[in-house]
């Protein structure tokens, strides 16, 4: 059965991960769809895309129970997409490889043609105001500031669309998969709050809401409060670009 649902999971990343449209619509946003597996549950992927940098996730729609996540840079040419994995949580094979592959994108759909399958927008990149991809850069112990150096293989990133946040933690140089969680997020009145929907290391997390002041200090974003452990925090993440962060 594990089999068949890997086999399902790999139809979904070429329709998913290897996509630009037939138009000018743009994919930055969060992305989603829904399927069966073999065992008849209900899952859910999302995608989400910031300029350069892209994640998708499979994770059970009623339980939250993660099953899958891969992503890393793209770029587009014409019709053509082509990706770059850092991180796959069924293969490690395929990180560090490019692969390319057509979709057709207009403004609310996503698919891939001769697979069947395809994605609806769940966001534009609004009205959350930290859309992109963050690298966490430093954290604030004590009064101190303890930078983190960005450019090295271990990576915690956070991807961000309008609506929706997924962090993931991985290691591009030994290709360990460290974790991920994501869900839903709004920004407001200074405060940005997390709905968990997946978190691979404990489903118990599943439907908490935390709560975080934040802030952006020399384009830096600043994020503090409490974890979902309940242990006070203060990071610093950085936008990453494809030359690394900004």
């Amino acid at each position: 059965m594990i089999t068949l649902i890997y086999r399902f999971i790999a139809i979904l990343i070429l329709v998913f991960c290897f996509g630009v449209g037939t138009n000018a619509q743009s994919l930055i946003g969060a992305w989603e769809g829904y399927s069966t597996s073999v065992s008849g549950e209900k899952l859910r992927n999302v995608m989400i895309f910031s300029d350069s940098y892209q994640v998708l996730s499979t994770y059970n729609a009623e339980t939250g129970a993660f099953i899958h996540s891969n992503g890393g840079s793209y770029s587009l040419e014409g019709t053509t997409m082509t990706e770059v994995f850092e991180f796959h949580t069924d293969d490690t094979s395929r990180i560090g490889k490019s692969i390319t592959f057509d979709i057709n994108l207009t403004d609310q759909k996503l698919s891939t043609a001769g697979h069947g399958l395809e994605l609806n927008r769940i966001d534009n990149g609004g009205p959350g105001k930290l859309q992109g991809s963050w690298l966490i850069s430093g954290r604030i112990r004590d009064g101190k500031t303890q930078n983190r150096d960005t450019s090295r293989p271990r990576k915690t990133m956070k991807m961000l669309s309008g609506t929706r946040f997924q962090w993931i933690a991985y290691n591009t140089e030994t290709k360990e998969f460290k974790g991920t969680g994501g869900g839903t997020y709004t920004t407001i009145d200074g405060k940005y709050t997390e709905t968990i929907e997946f978190f691979s290391r404990d489903d118990s997390r599943v439907g908490m809401s935390l709560e975080f002041d934040y802030d952006i200090i020399n384009a830096d974003w600043h994020h503090s409060g409490l974890s979902s452990k309940g242990n006070p925090i203060h990071e610093i993440w950085s936008v990453r670009t494809p030359e690394g962060t900004k």
